[in-house]
């Protein structure tokens, strides 16, 4: 009969894509117990529909099966591999959506990636944080408006499964301005991360103001945030204000996921021919010099967001920006993946003298 022991040493030959290390040594292992041709193993994994973290499930299972028994797997973090339970406990990752200046299709970028997500089967929620220009609920279309608990809490409605919150709920018609001050946005936007019943998610997105004001600031000091995307698009000043944005996230140890070019390129729908009419290249140097990801290019496409209304285009599959605003999703959620495997491995040394472990079995 196969014994923990062998079983865990079968599990440390399982390695980490990612993170080129086996899953032992990096700790992603809370225990394993083998029962009547069973082996159940709770792994340090956070971050649901990752395709990486899912890849790694396979892996995980195959390993298992090789030595002749079924596999059940299961997810548990906690405080003591360093994620936070007391903010949001009820919140798997929270992911910022920020840029150094407006114009550049941040909220384009935050939307899609929430219903990417979404469509992958994760449970999302969007808090548009951008108090004086908060188009979330016109991309997603939602229709209703927030309710409230017995205790005053804001429940948020919902458009396909997925949980908006948005200062435009707060405003009595949709185009009034949000004439709001530096205390005044603090306070709102606290309202915001404090006071509203979100549920069990997956991934709350955050769609920041542009800049680097007190908003972004607020958010960083309130929320564990997992990482922050950064949206920049070619021109020379877009990428100088969006090195100020990474500058920020740095300061206050937050983990920058990587770099959108936004308005890559111009493409065509009719020939489907691309110009660069905004120039080429602009992310590079960030990603050269700060040593981030390019998580993915878009092109400018009437699909995104020409019309300033109807559904997020990465929905669309038979939309052109549909492939490249898909990889974008999924390749930001392996980066969170990689971001929170890596946080596990730094809380925690291997566990080959974990209590659970009976070395004699």
């Amino acid at each position: 009969m196969t014994s923990e022991r062998e079983l865990l040493d079968r599990l440390g030959t399982v390695t980490d894509p990612q993170l080129d290390d086996d899953i032992v040594s990096l700790g992603l292992i809370n225990e394993v117990t083998v029962d009547d041709g069973t082996a159940y193993v709770s792994l340090a994994l956070n971050t649901p529909y990752a395709p990486g973290e899912m890849e790694l499930g396979e892996r995980i299972r195959d390993a298992i099966a090789e030595l002749g028994l079924e596999p059940q797997l299961q997810a548990d973090v906690d405080e003591s591999v360093g994620f936070d339970t007391e903010v949001y406990p009820d919140i798997k990752n929270v992911i910022a959506v920020a840029s150094g200046k407006g114009g550049v299709g941040k909220t384009t970028v935050a939307t899609n990636l929430a219903a990417g997500l979404n469509d992958l089967g994760a449970r999302v929620g969007i808090l548009d944080a951008d108090i004086h220009g908060p188009n979330v609920p016109r991309i997603l279309n939602v229709e209703d408006e927030p309710s409230l608990t017995d205790d005053q809490r804001l429940i948020p409605p919902s458009s396909d499964g997925i949980s908006v919150i948005s200062m435009r709920f707060l405003t009595e018609n949709e185009d009034d301005p949000a004439v709001l001050r530096g205390p005044m946005v603090n306070n709102v936007l606290m309202q915001f991360v404090e006071d509203v019943e979100w549920g069990r998610l997956d991934y709350l997105i955050v769609d920041l103001p542009p800049g680097t004001g007190d908003a972004s600031l607020n958010l960083l000091q309130s929320v564990p945030v997992t990482g922050a995307v950064i949206v920049t698009t070619p021109q020379q000043m877009a990428v100088d204000d969006a090195r100020k944005g990474l500058e920020l996230f740095a300061q206050h140890d937050t983990e920058v996921l990587g770099v959108v070019e936004n308005m890559s390129a111009f493409q065509c729908p009719n020939c489907d021919d691309t110009h660069e009419v905004f120039g080429r290249d602009g992310a590079d140097g960030i990603v050269e010099d700060y040593g981030v990801d390019l998580l993915g290019r878009l092109p400018v496409h009437p699909d995104l967001g020409a019309e300033g209304t109807g559904r997020p285009a990465v929905t669309d599959t038979e939309s052109a920006v549909a492939e490249p605003l898909t990889e974008l999703v999924e390749t930001v959620a392996d980066r969170v993946g990689e971001v929170n495997r890596a946080t596990v491995g730094d809380h925690r040394a291997e566990p080959d003298d974990a209590d659970w472990l009976d070395d004699g079995a």
